[in-house]
């Protein structure tokens, strides 16, 4: 089904078709958005449900000013990156850091076996400042323009512009070491 289905359906008022619509579009590409920010699946399967009945509460209030899609990444990206907050809050109170947390879950995850180039992407865009994260993901994983990413986030082009490169130079740096 297109967006623009989805977008009548909403319209019209049949939230609950328009419901199994986004879910049945938008699942597996949601998970792995999701997935990049919380690094472990089980963490990924509990946060996409919780931005589902997130997604359930504000459908009757979208009124299409944007793209369904870019509402949806906005719920999805504000609920990962509090989940990224409250998990390095949970690193400090434990007295351990992020860093070493998320290498430990990436390590251990059975996804990453076999692919250290993408263990390596992993750990170092754990270490990624939140900004630069979300804009290096949403442009890179996703592949959305800067203008998309704008909307999502709420800033402003050349920022993410700025915020990408910045990203991708400590990626390289990263990698390097």
């Amino acid at each position: 089904m297109s967006e623009k289905e989805i977008q009548a359906l909403i319209k019209d008022g049949d939230l609950r078709k328009a419901f199994d619509a986004i879910v049945d579009v938008y699942s597996e590409r949601l998970y792995w958005h999701v997935r990049r920010f919380t690094l472990s699946h089980e963490d990924a399967d509990d946060l996409v449900q919780d931005i589902y009945i997130k997604i359930w509460n504000a459908l009757p209030g979208f009124r299409g000013d944007s793209q369904l899609f870019t509402w949806i990444w906005k719920i999805a990206t504000n609920a990962a990156l509090n989940f990224v907050a409250k998990a390095k809050v949970r690193s400090a109170l434990s007295l351990s850091s992020y860093s070493a947390e998320a290498d430990r879950i990436i390590d251990s995850d059975p996804w990453f076996d076999g692919d250290e180039a993408q263990r390596k992407l992993s750990k170092a865009l754990s270490r990624l400042p939140s900004k630069q994260r979300t804009v290096f993901c949403l442009r890179y994983y996703d592949e959305l323009s800067y203008e998309e990413i704008s909307e999502i986030t709420g800033t402003s082009v050349g920022a993410l512009k700025a915020s990408y490169h910045f990203a991708a130079e400590r990626l390289k740096e990263y990698l390097k070491a």
